[in-house]
């Protein structure tokens, strides 16, 4: 049985819990956070262990076997250094690290060790992204896509009001590329590969950090669009253009229904059977990591992502 650590006490770890106690051979071991009372009363809500105060007291517990990090972006890095230094498997909520680099010596620090690291990336093993992959050759070429994420954020409100709230303070890493925007990047990415190029507009919101933008990928025949918010909603799919069909997306982040539309036929509407919590997948893989299954390809989409990422929070020149 692995246990697994949790590091962090926000809604995200909570439903990470309920994945673990869903998949076979993996249970919880113990909750950090920098209050103990705090730590306690979670550990007790969701069914951990114990509690510990701070990531170092509880690698050092003994009861643990690998993390689950979901903690603010911007300690994400020096968390998984100290981790992996302590030969703990390491399984980090994304964006797994601000900068494509810092990704790139972790995924090497980590493979020098022996000790597996891997991104909370849900989409990436959800099953509405498989079922897309099953129905992509029906498409004939594929020349468009138009990916998006967009959902107001419930803590927009304290910006509005002249608060400052974690996920949208530049200091911790906040935005809404790395919260939002990186699942249709990641599922880009993860359908097609890494485009060629990409550029991008980004708004500004008053804690300092990006509200909604949008962005154009480039490969050598396809042209792609992706769009993301935590200040608006949206009504609108996502979707595939292929020469032959055209393919509609419910939601990139957890497909559930697509259709199907041939040219000049009927469209069919294809249903995606998927667990209530969409982070099964993702223990399900950790588990299988630590177990020995090869994630080199995994790493490999993170740090495609993340150049991605790079390339759009760059300033613009002049």
């Amino acid at each position: 049985m692995i246990r697994i650590g949790i590091v962090g006490t926000s809604s995200i770890s909570e439903r990470l819990a309920d994945a673990v106690h869903a998949v076979d051979g993996v249970a919880l071991g113990r909750v950090a956070s920098r209050d103990a009372g705090r730590a306690s009363e979670f550990a007790d809500r969701i069914g951990a262990a114990g509690a510990a105060v701070g990531l170092e007291a509880l690698l050092a517990s003994g009861d643990v076997d690998a993390v689950y990090l979901a903690s603010p972006n911007a300690v994400h890095a020096a968390q998984v250094r100290t981790a992996v230094d302590a030969g703990i498997p390491v399984l980090v909520e994304k964006p797994a690290t601000l900068t494509a680099p810092e990704w790139d010596d972790l995924v090497g620090r980590a493979r020098e060790r022996g000790v597996v690291l891997l991104e909370a990336m849900r989409t990436a093993y959800d099953p509405g992204i498989r079922a897309i992959q099953a129905v992509l050759p029906r498409l004939g070429r594929v020349r468009r896509i138009s990916f998006r994420y967009e959902k107001r954020s419930a803590r927009y409100d304290h910006v509005l009001a002249g608060e400052q709230t974690n996920i949208f303070d530049p200091s911790l890493g906040g935005s809404a590329l790395r919260d939002l925007g990186v699942y249709p990047l990641h599922a880009l990415v993860q359908l097609f590969g890494e485009p060629t190029s990409i550029t991008g507009a980004r708004v500004g919101i008053a804690s300092g950090t990006d509200g909604l933008g949008s962005a154009i990928a480039e490969y050598d025949d396809v042209v792609a669009d992706v769009a993301w918010s935590k200040i608006t909603d949206t009504a609108l799919p996502s979707e595939i253009q292929g020469e032959d069909a055209s393919l509609t997306i419910d939601a990139i982040d957890a497909p559930r229904r697509l259709v199907l539309a041939p040219r000049g036929g009927a469209a069919e509407t294809i249903a995606v059977e998927a667990p209530e919590n969409p982070m099964i997948g993702e223990v399900e893989r950790f588990r299988d990591a630590i177990r020995g299954a090869d994630v080199t390809t995994d790493q490999d989409r993170t740090a495609q992502t993340l150049r991605l990422v790079d390339t759009l929070l760059r300033p613009p020149r002049g």
